[in-house]
């Protein structure tokens, strides 16, 4: 595993660029975000969306997210009319989880088998940031939390000690942030809250 040790508000762009290389040529990372810790890797790489998936023993049926740099490439990956995009302007980036119908852009194994739906959000760390912006598109991500954990990963530490040979690389922003977004159902008429976290929700509240 390559262990990089990042500036938290102002990432090193050498050693962005070392991460984004290690992500493209199919690896898994982890990475910092504004809650808790997240595993990634390219969207298209099935083999490490499967390495991922064995790290936190998770079903066929689990809900990956699209980390996205910005409100342009959320619209790419999933459909969004006006009032939609109105919301999302106000609240992008942010603490939040939407869910919207995916587009042809999206891997079929990445969207809800039957709503054709995928969870995508914009981050607001500047090393999420920096990493989403030097690899030039989404990222799937998962939250880092193992299957005998009930909470995330948030010590540098730890990670680096449990996760050694299992990811390819650890962009360490030092002490995680432990907390959830607040995932936001954009599919029907109105937003509906699917869960309550960091992100102020009262505007989503009818």
């Amino acid at each position: 595993m390559l262990h990089l040790y990042v500036h938290p508000t102002d990432p090193q762009d050498r050693l962005i660029q070392q991460a984004v290389s290690r992500i493209q040529s199919g690896g898994v990372v982890v990475y910092p975000t504004d809650s808790t810790y997240a595993l990634g890797c390219q969207i298209g790489n099935k083999d490490a969306m499967e390495r991922i998936a064995r790290i936190r023993r998770l079903s066929d049926q689990h809900q990956y997210t699209l980390m996205c740099r910005d409100l342009s490439e959320i619209a790419t990956y999933a459909k969004v009319d006006n009032a939609t995009y109105r919301l999302l302007k106000n609240h992008t980036p942010g603490l939040y989880t939407f869910i919207l119908v995916g587009t042809s852009e999206v891997p079929k194994r990445l969207m809800h088998p039957k709503r054709k739906t995928i969870g995508i959000r914009v981050p607001t760390h500047p090393v999420s940031q920096a990493l989403l912006s030097a690899l030039r598109e989404p990222m799937l991500t998962t939250t880092l939390i193992l299957p005998e954990q009930s909470l995330p990963m948030i010590d540098p530490y730890e990670i680096a000690d449990r996760l050694d040979k299992l990811v390819d690389v650890f962009i360490d922003a030092g002490e995680g942030i432990l907390g959830e977004t607040s995932v936001i159902d954009l599919t029907g008429d109105d937003a509906s809250v699917v869960r309550e976290g960091m992100g102020d929700v009262s505007d989503f509240l009818s």
